[in-house]
């Protein structure tokens, strides 16, 4: 039986591996504070996405984030979004990619604060897999954050087998 997932209260469904290609991208770079982040980044998408419209250049894809926590609990973050081009980028905008290869990737519907969830499928996985992060993840976004209470959101993480 299929269920509607706006209709369940949070969603993430069982992660599944992909091989995806490298992926150029633009983005905005910040270091922050880990309550700082929802707040940036949905200014942060506005900022890129006018940096492309004035240039002429279309998204591929929609939104993401990639975070690096330091071993302080500051997070490194860029947010942008994938693009079919390398672009030169300014002092603010600049080139970026996501890295390609075999990547496990798990499905949210439900509230930020509630992602963890997905983050937590992701890691049950590896071990179920005998698998270990090569790299940081990535959110996509599929529903606009600056507006939606519910977001569907991917999250995904490159992987090695050990």
């Amino acid at each position: 039986m299929d269920t509607n997932p706006l209709e369940d209260n949070v969603r993430t469904d069982h992660p599944e591996s992909r091989v995806v290609p490298e992926q150029p991208t633009a983005v905005l770079r910040a270091t922050l504070h880990r309550d700082e982040v929802p707040g940036w980044f949905r200014t942060a998408f506005d900022v890129v996405a006018d940096y492309l419209r004035r240039h002429g250049i279309a998204p591929c894809g929609f939104p993401f984030v990639r975070y690096h926590i330091r071993p302080d609990g500051i997070f490194e973050v860029e947010a942008g979004f994938p693009l079919a081009v390398r672009i030169s980028g300014d002092r603010q905008i600049v080139p970026s990619s996501l890295p390609g290869g075999h990547v496990v990737v798990a499905w949210h519907d439900g509230t930020y604060e509630q992602l963890g969830d997905a983050y937590r499928a992701l890691d049950d996985w590896l071990k179920a897999e005998h698998g270990a992060p090569a790299g940081d993840a990535w959110e996509v976004y599929h529903d606009p954050p600056n507006h939606a209470q519910r977001w569907r959101t991917e999250v995904i993480q490159p992987f090695t087998l050990n």
